[in-house]
């Protein structure tokens, strides 16, 4: 016989949410989040513009600089992460990220 465990209900529901998809689960720093993606984007009809292709490579350097980053460099910035005194960013990564972004910026 299967176990069945309940979930518990959902704390927050966060953008437009319908019956047009199958349901998604996010957890965004303690809240756990669900949604529906309505009307997926076709890119045939619809490609990218140039403003989202620029933010997408922006993305990818981002990312790219992060692989780059030495262990003094994370050490600097897991420092600075729990020195931050309003809690802005839930998780190292999220830290590392911004500071990265706004260095591209």
């Amino acid at each position: 016989m299967a176990r069945y465990q309940p979930i518990d209900m959902v704390d927050h529901y966060h953008g437009k949410i319908c019956g047009h998809s199958d349901t998604y689960f996010q957890k965004r720093g303690e809240t756990l989040c669900t949604g529906r993606i309505c009307f997926p984007r076709d890119l045939s009809k619809k490609p990218y513009s140039a403003e989202e292709i620029a933010t997408h490579e922006k993305f990818s350097a981002v990312i790219t600089a992060i692989k780059a980053l030495t262990t003094e460099q994370v050490n600097a910035y897991k420092t600075a992460f729990v020195a931050q005194k309003p809690k802005k960013y839930a998780t190292l990564r999220g830290f590392i990220f911004a500071q990265e972004y706004a260095k591209l910026s």
